[in-house]
């Protein structure tokens, strides 16, 4: 069985090994692929592997023989899966391998946000401490998170790990789920609607899949209805916010800060209105990317791949279509 690997670099830059999925089957693994170059380098290949090349209804249409497509994230956006569906071509994802590096990166930014210790490592290489009149000094107000209120949107396993890490820095928690859910067993945790969460939390961490419905869920009305000097932090995908909007917000002083592993467009075009917004950080869609969750992500697929040549693929995303 031949499998196409789009797009390997991401996952594997080098230090992981493509042992486990060249044992089931003929492999060939590409670095990047272009939009152009898919059906040339796909067209032979029973399975596909993408993380961020697009698969979309057209594009299926030109593969004849694909049988079964692996995405190699959680987010799966980048796949045709009613298209996939229509041809009888599953589709998985690889759930839960990133619980622990987005969650982390998630509290990384958040503490940054709050002591601003690159800022201050930068301050104290260019002689500032140095030239200081006192025995220490700092730049911008020092918070501590012990108190605060952390207003978690989506509480699939991210947002979960987020809450017992928020719990124990000493914040109150607050989640909201559009499904019920089971609540966490923390000092002090409540589920409340999306309004509620939003008004009350000092700090929003976003942890939802994007879909049709949430395009922009952070926009200009629900900003005004934040705390004023709230921090917002997006760990999930860029399109739940409006960038536009949230830049407006970080220079108007209505929100204190914003922390951002993604984008709506990614990697961002030079006019972002969020290079000038002060008090934004911005990484390069790397919360996952730690190299203990790339050999899960590698297993997961190994396994997505095994189970489907089986006769009973897992994760598989679009189950409800076939």
């Amino acid at each position: 069985m031949r499998i196409t690997v789009l797009d390997g670099y991401t996952l594997n830059p080098g230090d992981l090994s493509w042992a486990e999925i060249e044992k089931l089957g003929e492999v060939t693994v590409h670095d990047r692929t272009h939009g152009q170059d898919i059906v040339k380098r796909g067209g032979q290949a029973q399975i596909l592997l993408t993380n961020k090349v697009r698969l979309t209804a057209e594009t299926l249409a030109m593969l004849p023989q694909l049988r079964f497509i692996s995405v190699l994230a959680t987010g799966y956006d980048v796949v045709d899966i009613a298209a996939a569906a229509a041809r009888g071509i599953p589709v998985s994802n690889a759930p839960g391998y990133g619980v622990e590096a987005v969650a982390q990166h998630t509290m990384a930014l958040l503490l940054e946000l709050c002591r601003k210790t690159a800022r201050h490592d930068t301050l104290v290489k260019q002689g500032a401490w140095s030239q200081a009149p006192d025995w220490c000094f700092w730049e911008g107000t020092q918070q501590q998170l012990t108190g605060k209120t952390m207003g978690i949107v989506g509480f699939g396993n991210s947002g979960r790990r987020v809450a017992v890490l928020a719990d124990a820095f000493g914040m109150d928690v607050i989640a909201y789920a559009p499904r019920p859910k089971e609540a966490p067993a923390l000092r002090n945790f409540r589920f409340a609607p999306l309004e509620e969460l939003t008004a009350q939390a000092d700090v929003i961490s976003l942890h939802c899949p994007l879909t049709a419905d949430n395009r922009h869920l952070i926009n200009a009305q629900r900003i005004a209805s934040m705390k004023d000097g709230a921090l917002l932090l997006n760990t999930a995908r860029g399109p739940l916010v409006d960038e536009t909007a949230l830049a407006q917000a970080l220079v108007s002083g209505k929100l204190g800060g914003a922390g951002l592993d993604v984008l709506e467009t990614e990697p961002p075009l030079p006019d972002n209105p969020l290079f000038r917004a002060p008090n934004c950080l911005i990484t390069p869609h790397i919360a996952w990317a730690t190299q203990t969750a790339r050999q899960s992500l590698m297993s997961i697929t190994a396994r997505n791949i095994e189970m489907f040549k089986h006769g009973t693929p897992q994760n598989v995303v679009n189950a409800h279509m076939l």
